[in-house]
């Protein structure tokens, strides 16, 4: 860095006023693999696109899912977003669990990187769920508001703690209700980890399919068989979500129907899905 066209030596104080030249080295070039996977496109535009992942699919490579993640499929679908000075993780505003389907933003340069993530910073995002869950939820409507963390003795899971977590509030309505199951809206006040996961389960309505944090909940007789060994992710959708344009300002809203299998099984059990 120079300070006024000369070398800035380490201890220097600014005045104000002063003017600075700054090199920014190059991102080191990233090792991940552009591959030929299925993306299920809802929207784009030279800024953003709108996406509806799969159940089953990574977003990013992390230990364990070096790749067929999300960012190996957008780095085959558009080759310039590694070029973009987007890190490891390009174009990734947020994340949802692998087994979790629905939808997602992705940025395409930079500039829309860091309005969208500050849009989430400050929770000015609409989100909402969908959640088949386990049991009858006693009222009609809910709140659940906790400090969430690492799980104290599981460090693949997340829990409500009294130290060391951050806020998370979840809203929840029951949409719908058989024997032994509710199909419930959870709509996002924060959006942390695993944390619509974790509020239902704490509350004694794990999500169906969640083998994380379902404990001893099974499902009800008649479904048991065709169904028990059958689901092999969690039954929760990112139905809708809402967000202004990170450059023209314009409000974007955006629904997508939850996959195949979660209707089936809604189906099955007599919950109606809106």
């Amino acid at each position: 860095m120079q300070v006024d066209d000369a070398p800035a030596r380490p201890a220097l104080r600014l005045r104000g006023g002063e003017r600075l030249r700054v090199r920014v080295p190059p991102l080191p070039p990233s090792d991940l693999a552009a591959q030929d996977l299925p993306l299920r496109l809802v929207y784009q535009d030279d800024d953003l696109l709108v996406l509806d992942k799969a159940p089953g699919m990574v977003v990013h490579p992390a230990r364990g899912h070096p790749d067929g993640t999300l960012v190996n499929a957008l780095l085959h679908a558009l080759p310039g977003l590694g070029a973009q000075g987007l890190g490891e993780r390009p174009g990734i505003v947020h994340r949802i669990d692998k087994g979790t389907s629905g939808l997602l933003v992705v940025a395409r340069h930079d500039l829309a990187l860091r309005r969208l993530q500050e849009a989430f910073a400050v929770h000015d995002i609409e989100r909402e769920y969908l959640a088949v869950v386990h049991g009858t939820p006693r009222f009609l409507e809910g709140r659940i508001e906790s400090t969430l963390g690492r799980h104290p003795r599981d460090r693949l899971r997340f829990a409500s703690v009294k130290e060391g977590g951050r806020r998370a509030v979840t809203h929840w309505r029951r949409l719908c209700a058989a024997p032994g199951l509710a199909l419930l809206c959870c709509r996002l006040e924060t959006g942390r980890t695993h944390q619509i996961r974790v509020h239902l389960s704490e509350a004694g309505h794990p999500v169906v399919g969640d083998d994380l944090y379902r404990g001893r909940c099974h499902l009800p007789g008649p479904l048991r068989g065709a169904w028990e060994e059958r689901l092999d992710h969690q039954l929760l959708h990112a139905a809708r979500l809402g967000f202004v344009h990170p450059t023209t300002g314009a409000p974007l809203s955006f629904q997508a129907p939850p996959p195949a299998d979660f209707l089936a099984f809604c189906a099955d059990a007599g919950l109606q899905v809106p």
